[in-house]
Protein backbone atom coordinates (compact mmCIF):
# COMPACT_ATOMS: atom_id res chain seq x y z
CA UNK A 1 0.00 0.00 0.00
CA UNK A 2 1.54 3.40 -0.79
CA UNK A 3 2.14 5.38 2.22
CA UNK A 4 0.26 8.24 3.03
CA UNK A 5 1.55 11.28 5.55
CA UNK A 6 1.45 11.49 8.83
CA UNK A 7 -1.27 12.90 10.70
CA UNK A 8 -1.63 13.69 14.32
CA UNK A 9 -4.71 11.67 15.32
CA UNK A 10 -6.80 12.40 18.55
CA UNK A 11 -6.46 9.97 21.11
CA UNK A 12 -9.98 7.97 21.04
CA UNK A 13 -11.66 7.48 24.78
CA UNK A 14 -15.10 5.71 24.17
CA UNK A 15 -15.77 5.44 27.86
CA UNK A 16 -16.12 9.46 28.01
CA UNK A 17 -17.98 9.85 24.82
CA UNK A 18 -20.65 7.33 25.75
CA UNK A 19 -20.59 9.17 29.75
CA UNK A 20 -21.34 12.38 28.27
CA UNK A 21 -23.91 10.98 25.60
CA UNK A 22 -25.55 9.41 28.47
CA UNK A 23 -25.44 12.49 30.76
CA UNK A 24 -26.36 14.99 27.80
CA UNK A 25 -28.75 13.37 25.29
CA UNK A 26 -30.49 10.27 28.15
CA UNK A 27 -33.27 8.63 26.77
CA UNK A 28 -33.70 11.37 24.12
CA UNK A 29 -32.48 8.74 21.09
CA UNK A 30 -35.70 6.90 21.49
CA UNK A 31 -37.95 10.23 20.78
CA UNK A 32 -39.59 10.62 18.01
CA UNK A 33 -36.77 12.99 16.73
CA UNK A 34 -36.03 16.46 15.84
CA UNK A 35 -37.98 19.34 18.36
CA UNK A 36 -39.21 16.13 20.81
CA UNK A 37 -35.14 14.92 21.50
CA UNK A 38 -33.58 18.31 21.47
CA UNK A 39 -36.33 19.37 24.57
CA UNK A 40 -35.16 16.27 26.15
CA UNK A 41 -31.10 17.58 26.77
CA UNK A 42 -28.91 18.23 29.75
CA UNK A 43 -28.66 22.02 29.87
CA UNK A 44 -24.98 21.49 31.92
CA UNK A 45 -24.08 18.93 29.22
CA UNK A 46 -25.40 21.07 26.15
CA UNK A 47 -23.19 24.16 27.21
CA UNK A 48 -20.18 22.18 27.48
CA UNK A 49 -20.78 20.95 24.32
CA UNK A 50 -21.01 24.61 23.01
CA UNK A 51 -18.40 25.68 24.96
CA UNK A 52 -16.29 22.96 23.26
CA UNK A 53 -17.43 23.34 19.64
CA UNK A 54 -17.56 27.09 19.13
CA UNK A 55 -14.34 28.13 20.98
CA UNK A 56 -12.97 27.26 17.76
CA UNK A 57 -14.92 30.04 16.22
CA UNK A 58 -16.49 32.78 18.43
CA UNK A 59 -14.48 35.80 17.43
CA UNK A 60 -12.46 34.71 14.55
CA UNK A 61 -12.78 36.41 11.21
CA UNK A 62 -11.85 36.11 7.65
CA UNK A 63 -9.80 39.25 7.78
CA UNK A 64 -8.01 38.01 10.95
CA UNK A 65 -8.37 34.15 10.45
CA UNK A 66 -4.33 33.12 10.86
CA UNK A 67 -2.89 29.47 10.07
CA UNK A 68 -2.61 28.95 13.71
CA UNK A 69 -6.86 28.99 13.81
CA UNK A 70 -7.34 26.32 11.05
CA UNK A 71 -4.26 24.31 12.83
CA UNK A 72 -5.71 24.23 16.50
CA UNK A 73 -9.49 23.00 14.55
CA UNK A 74 -7.92 20.42 12.84
CA UNK A 75 -6.01 19.52 15.79
CA UNK A 76 -8.83 18.81 17.43
CA UNK A 77 -11.14 17.57 14.79
CA UNK A 78 -12.87 14.39 16.15
CA UNK A 79 -14.16 16.42 19.33
CA UNK A 80 -14.86 19.32 17.18
CA UNK A 81 -16.66 17.04 14.89
CA UNK A 82 -18.71 15.05 17.91
CA UNK A 83 -19.94 17.91 19.55
CA UNK A 84 -21.08 19.49 16.57
CA UNK A 85 -23.33 17.24 15.98
CA UNK A 86 -23.86 16.61 19.62
CA UNK A 87 -25.78 19.90 19.15
CA UNK A 88 -27.13 19.66 15.34
CA UNK A 89 -28.57 16.79 14.69
CA UNK A 90 -31.68 16.98 16.18
CA UNK A 91 -32.07 20.21 14.18
CA UNK A 92 -30.71 18.42 11.70
CA UNK A 93 -33.22 15.63 11.71
CA UNK A 94 -36.68 18.29 12.14
CA UNK A 95 -35.14 20.37 9.77
CA UNK A 96 -33.93 17.88 6.76
CA UNK A 97 -35.10 14.21 7.74
CA UNK A 98 -32.96 11.32 8.24
CA UNK A 99 -30.61 11.99 5.13
CA UNK A 100 -27.75 14.61 6.22
CA UNK A 101 -26.64 15.11 3.04
CA UNK A 102 -28.05 17.60 -0.41
CA UNK A 103 -29.18 15.86 -3.99
CA UNK A 104 -29.56 17.07 -7.65
CA UNK A 105 -33.53 17.35 -8.50
CA UNK A 106 -35.17 16.65 -11.24
CA UNK A 107 -38.68 19.02 -12.09
CA UNK A 108 -41.69 18.05 -9.76
CA UNK A 109 -39.30 15.36 -7.91
CA UNK A 110 -40.48 15.30 -4.47
CA UNK A 111 -37.95 16.35 -2.03
CA UNK A 112 -37.29 12.96 -0.30
CA UNK A 113 -37.54 10.79 -3.77
CA UNK A 114 -34.12 13.08 -4.90
CA UNK A 115 -32.79 12.33 -1.91
CA UNK A 116 -32.98 8.52 -2.43
CA UNK A 117 -32.11 8.80 -5.93
CA UNK A 118 -28.92 10.80 -4.83
CA UNK A 119 -28.14 7.51 -2.79
CA UNK A 120 -29.11 5.09 -5.27
CA UNK A 121 -27.16 6.99 -7.61
CA UNK A 122 -23.76 6.28 -6.02
CA UNK A 123 -24.51 2.72 -4.78
CA UNK A 124 -24.44 2.10 -8.50
CA UNK A 125 -21.77 4.14 -9.63
CA UNK A 126 -19.94 1.77 -6.96
CA UNK A 127 -21.84 -1.49 -7.94
CA UNK A 128 -23.35 -2.45 -4.47
CA UNK A 129 -24.78 -5.75 -5.05
CA UNK A 130 -26.89 -8.78 -2.44
CA UNK A 131 -24.77 -9.77 -0.10
CA UNK A 132 -21.52 -7.56 -0.17
CA UNK A 133 -20.21 -6.26 3.14
CA UNK A 134 -19.98 -2.74 2.72
CA UNK A 135 -18.71 0.32 5.05
CA UNK A 136 -20.82 3.58 5.00
CA UNK A 137 -17.97 6.09 6.51
CA UNK A 138 -20.07 8.79 8.98
CA UNK A 139 -23.03 7.23 8.46
CA UNK A 140 -25.39 10.43 10.93
CA UNK A 141 -28.34 8.91 11.89
CA UNK A 142 -28.37 5.88 8.97
CA UNK A 143 -30.49 7.58 6.11
CA UNK A 144 -28.67 6.52 3.53
CA UNK A 145 -27.21 3.17 4.97
CA UNK A 146 -30.97 2.18 5.72
CA UNK A 147 -31.70 3.24 2.33
CA UNK A 148 -29.15 1.33 0.41
CA UNK A 149 -29.80 -1.51 2.11
CA UNK A 150 -33.09 -1.68 1.30
CA UNK A 151 -32.28 -0.93 -2.86
CA UNK A 152 -28.98 -3.40 -3.38
CA UNK A 153 -29.70 -6.28 -0.34
CA UNK A 154 -25.61 -5.84 0.89
CA UNK A 155 -24.76 -5.61 4.70
CA UNK A 156 -24.02 -2.31 5.71
CA UNK A 157 -21.78 -1.58 8.26
CA UNK A 158 -22.26 2.31 9.37
CA UNK A 159 -18.93 4.24 11.21
CA UNK A 160 -19.69 7.11 13.40
CA UNK A 161 -17.79 9.30 16.20
CA UNK A 162 -20.72 10.50 17.48
CA UNK A 163 -22.57 8.38 20.32
CA UNK A 164 -25.89 9.75 19.88
CA UNK A 165 -26.57 9.33 16.26
CA UNK A 166 -25.38 5.52 16.49
CA UNK A 167 -28.22 5.32 19.22
CA UNK A 168 -30.50 6.94 16.82
CA UNK A 169 -29.34 4.88 13.87
CA UNK A 170 -29.52 1.52 16.05
CA UNK A 171 -33.32 2.61 16.97
CA UNK A 172 -34.43 3.90 13.45
CA UNK A 173 -32.52 0.23 12.24
CA UNK A 174 -34.78 -1.69 14.67
CA UNK A 175 -37.76 0.55 13.82
CA UNK A 176 -37.65 -0.71 10.12
CA UNK A 177 -36.55 -4.51 10.76
CA UNK A 178 -33.24 -4.19 8.81
CA UNK A 179 -31.31 -4.95 12.15
CA UNK A 180 -30.22 -8.62 10.03
CA UNK A 181 -28.54 -6.32 7.62
CA UNK A 182 -27.24 -2.91 9.29
CA UNK A 183 -24.60 -2.83 12.06
CA UNK A 184 -23.42 0.83 13.87
CA UNK A 185 -19.86 0.94 14.84
CA UNK A 186 -18.34 3.83 17.21
CA UNK A 187 -14.75 4.52 15.77
CA UNK A 188 -12.40 7.46 14.53
CA UNK A 189 -12.34 7.18 10.63
CA UNK A 190 -8.67 8.14 10.65
CA UNK A 191 -7.86 5.38 12.71
CA UNK A 192 -10.55 2.57 12.20
CA UNK A 193 -10.42 -0.49 14.23
CA UNK A 194 -11.30 -2.61 11.33
CA UNK A 195 -8.89 -5.20 10.05
CA UNK A 196 -6.96 -5.30 6.76
CA UNK A 197 -9.07 -5.82 3.47
CA UNK A 198 -12.73 -6.13 5.15
CA UNK A 199 -15.36 -4.77 3.20
CA UNK A 200 -16.24 -5.40 -0.40
CA UNK A 201 -17.24 -2.04 -1.29
CA UNK A 202 -17.29 1.18 0.91
CA UNK A 203 -18.83 5.01 0.54
CA UNK A 204 -19.09 7.89 2.68
CA UNK A 205 -21.60 10.79 1.90
CA UNK A 206 -20.63 14.28 2.66
CA UNK A 207 -18.58 13.11 5.53
CA UNK A 208 -15.19 12.93 4.71
CA UNK A 209 -15.34 16.89 4.51
CA UNK A 210 -14.90 16.52 8.77
CA UNK A 211 -11.18 14.86 8.31
CA UNK A 212 -8.43 16.96 9.16
CA UNK A 213 -6.73 15.76 5.97
CA UNK A 214 -8.45 13.60 3.08
CA UNK A 215 -5.31 11.62 2.30
CA UNK A 216 -5.42 10.32 5.84
CA UNK A 217 -9.07 9.42 5.78
CA UNK A 218 -9.08 7.79 2.31
CA UNK A 219 -5.70 6.34 3.35
CA UNK A 220 -7.87 4.26 5.87
CA UNK A 221 -10.59 3.48 3.34
CA UNK A 222 -7.99 1.65 1.30
CA UNK A 223 -6.51 -0.13 3.96
CA UNK A 224 -10.08 -1.66 4.82
CA UNK A 225 -11.25 -2.42 1.49
CA UNK A 226 -10.76 -5.69 -0.31
CA UNK A 227 -8.34 -5.59 -2.96
CA UNK A 228 -10.68 -5.17 -6.50
CA UNK A 229 -13.19 -3.22 -4.15
CA UNK A 230 -14.62 0.07 -4.84
CA UNK A 231 -15.07 3.43 -2.95
CA UNK A 232 -17.06 5.80 -3.82
CA UNK A 233 -17.54 9.52 -2.24
CA UNK A 234 -19.38 13.03 -2.42
CA UNK A 235 -17.02 15.07 -1.65
CA UNK A 236 -17.50 19.13 0.12
CA UNK A 237 -14.86 20.88 -2.08
CA UNK A 238 -13.90 24.32 -2.60
CA UNK A 239 -13.76 24.56 -6.33
CA UNK A 240 -10.35 25.52 -7.63
CA UNK A 241 -11.61 29.31 -8.94
CA UNK A 242 -11.33 29.56 -4.54
CA UNK A 243 -8.41 31.71 -3.32
CA UNK A 244 -7.27 31.96 -0.33
CA UNK A 245 -5.83 35.06 -0.31
CA UNK A 246 -9.42 36.64 -1.21
CA UNK A 247 -11.33 38.07 1.96
CA UNK A 248 -14.83 37.49 0.56
CA UNK A 249 -13.62 33.54 -0.49
CA UNK A 250 -12.40 33.13 3.23
CA UNK A 251 -15.29 34.61 4.22
CA UNK A 252 -17.54 32.04 2.30
CA UNK A 253 -15.45 29.44 3.41
CA UNK A 254 -15.44 30.35 7.07
CA UNK A 255 -19.20 30.67 7.31
CA UNK A 256 -19.19 26.98 5.68
CA UNK A 257 -16.87 25.39 7.99
CA UNK A 258 -18.61 27.12 11.11
CA UNK A 259 -22.23 26.26 10.20
CA UNK A 260 -21.19 22.47 9.32
CA UNK A 261 -18.71 21.19 11.55
CA UNK A 262 -15.49 21.28 9.59
CA UNK A 263 -12.17 22.05 10.88
CA UNK A 264 -10.62 22.47 7.07
CA UNK A 265 -11.81 22.79 3.82
CA UNK A 266 -9.40 21.92 0.70
CA UNK A 267 -10.07 22.10 -3.36
CA UNK A 268 -10.93 20.06 -5.95
CA UNK A 269 -7.37 19.36 -6.55
CA UNK A 270 -5.77 18.21 -3.49
CA UNK A 271 -9.24 15.57 -3.04
CA UNK A 272 -7.98 14.21 -6.29
CA UNK A 273 -4.82 14.37 -5.35
CA UNK A 274 -5.71 12.14 -2.05
CA UNK A 275 -7.23 9.44 -3.97
CA UNK A 276 -4.40 9.11 -6.39
CA UNK A 277 -1.85 9.55 -3.62
CA UNK A 278 -3.14 6.69 -1.38
CA UNK A 279 -3.29 4.26 -4.25
CA UNK A 280 -7.00 3.88 -5.41
CA UNK A 281 -6.94 3.57 -9.30
CA UNK A 282 -9.86 6.63 -10.38
CA UNK A 283 -12.00 5.27 -12.15
CA UNK A 284 -14.08 8.35 -12.75
CA UNK A 285 -14.89 11.96 -10.71
CA UNK A 286 -16.84 14.65 -11.93
CA UNK A 287 -18.99 17.54 -10.22
CA UNK A 288 -22.39 16.70 -9.98
CA UNK A 289 -23.38 20.21 -8.79
CA UNK A 290 -22.18 21.24 -12.66
CA UNK A 291 -24.93 19.05 -14.15
CA UNK A 292 -27.56 21.32 -16.74
CA UNK A 293 -29.89 20.62 -13.88
CA UNK A 294 -33.51 22.79 -13.82
CA UNK A 295 -33.19 23.16 -10.53
CA UNK A 296 -29.86 24.09 -8.50
CA UNK A 297 -28.96 21.75 -5.32
CA UNK A 298 -29.14 24.19 -3.16
CA UNK A 299 -32.68 25.40 -3.59
CA UNK A 300 -34.15 23.97 -0.55
CA UNK A 301 -31.92 26.58 1.94
CA UNK A 302 -32.07 29.72 -0.43
CA UNK A 303 -35.28 30.81 0.83
CA UNK A 304 -35.91 32.42 -2.56
CA UNK A 305 -39.62 31.93 -3.86
CA UNK A 306 -38.51 31.77 -7.36
CA UNK A 307 -37.73 28.25 -6.73
CA UNK A 308 -41.17 27.14 -5.87
CA UNK A 309 -42.87 24.12 -7.96
CA UNK A 310 -45.86 23.27 -6.06
CA UNK A 311 -48.03 24.54 -3.43
CA UNK A 312 -46.07 21.64 -0.87
CA UNK A 313 -42.70 23.60 -1.72
CA UNK A 314 -43.54 26.34 0.46
CA UNK A 315 -42.99 25.48 4.05
CA UNK A 316 -39.66 24.24 2.81
CA UNK A 317 -38.72 27.78 1.07
CA UNK A 318 -40.44 30.02 3.15
CA UNK A 319 -38.80 28.65 6.44
CA UNK A 320 -35.18 29.89 5.16
CA UNK A 321 -35.90 33.20 3.85
CA UNK A 322 -34.07 35.55 6.35
CA UNK A 323 -37.13 36.65 8.33
CA UNK A 324 -38.68 33.22 8.56
CA UNK A 325 -35.44 32.03 10.49
CA UNK A 326 -35.23 35.29 12.87
CA UNK A 327 -38.79 34.58 13.88
CA UNK A 328 -38.02 30.68 14.47
CA UNK A 329 -34.71 31.45 16.06
CA UNK A 330 -35.99 34.24 18.11
CA UNK A 331 -38.46 31.75 19.10
CA UNK A 332 -35.48 29.26 20.19
CA UNK A 333 -33.79 31.61 22.35
CA UNK A 334 -37.59 32.42 24.07
CA UNK A 335 -37.80 28.77 24.37
CA UNK A 336 -34.22 28.94 26.23
CA UNK A 337 -35.02 32.25 28.22
CA UNK A 338 -38.06 29.97 30.17
CA UNK A 339 -35.75 27.15 29.94
CA UNK A 340 -37.87 24.15 27.50
CA UNK A 341 -34.62 24.48 25.58
CA UNK A 342 -31.23 23.90 26.55
CA UNK A 343 -28.69 26.47 26.38
CA UNK A 344 -26.82 26.70 23.16
CA UNK A 345 -29.82 26.13 20.91
CA UNK A 346 -30.07 29.48 19.43
CA UNK A 347 -26.49 29.82 19.06
CA UNK A 348 -26.66 26.62 17.30
CA UNK A 349 -29.51 27.47 14.87
CA UNK A 350 -27.83 30.62 14.08
CA UNK A 351 -24.40 28.99 13.01
CA UNK A 352 -26.49 26.31 11.16
CA UNK A 353 -27.94 29.62 9.19
CA UNK A 354 -24.95 31.03 8.31
CA UNK A 355 -23.49 28.06 6.80
CA UNK A 356 -26.07 27.80 5.26
CA UNK A 357 -25.68 31.21 3.43
CA UNK A 358 -22.30 30.03 2.87
CA UNK A 359 -23.01 27.16 1.18
CA UNK A 360 -25.15 29.02 -1.31
CA UNK A 361 -23.11 32.17 -2.21
CA UNK A 362 -20.03 29.53 -2.28
CA UNK A 363 -22.25 27.29 -4.99
CA UNK A 364 -23.48 30.81 -6.11
CA UNK A 365 -19.94 32.31 -7.43
CA UNK A 366 -18.70 28.45 -7.95
CA UNK A 367 -16.24 28.25 -4.86
CA UNK A 368 -18.08 24.92 -3.81
CA UNK A 369 -19.65 21.95 -3.94
CA UNK A 370 -21.04 19.36 -2.25
CA UNK A 371 -21.09 16.96 -4.82
CA UNK A 372 -17.61 15.86 -6.00
CA UNK A 373 -18.30 12.45 -7.01
CA UNK A 374 -14.99 10.54 -7.18
CA UNK A 375 -14.80 6.84 -7.18
CA UNK A 376 -11.75 4.65 -6.74
CA UNK A 377 -10.78 0.82 -7.22
CA UNK A 378 -8.19 -0.63 -5.24
CA UNK A 379 -6.19 -2.97 -7.37
CA UNK A 380 -5.75 -6.08 -6.99
CA UNK A 381 -1.95 -6.29 -6.90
Amino acid sequence: MPSTPVVALEKEDHQRDAEFKKVMHGESAKAAGGVAALLKKNTEAQQIAVDEYFKHFDNKTAEGETLADREARTKEYATLTRHYYNLATDIYEYGWGQCFHFCRYSPGEPFYQAIARHEHYLASQIGIKKGMKVLDVGCGVGGPAREIAKFTDAHITGLNNNDYQIDRATHYAVRDGLSGQLKFVKGDFMQMSFPDNTFDAVYAIEATVHAPKLEGVYGEIYRVLKPGGVFGVYEWLMTDNYDNDNVEHRDIRLAIEVGNGISNMVPISEGLAAMKNVGFELLHHEDLADRNDPMPWYWPIAGEMGYMQSYLDFFTVVRMTHTARRILHGFAGLLETVGLAPKGTKKTADALARGADGLVAGAKKNLFTPMYLMVGKKPLN
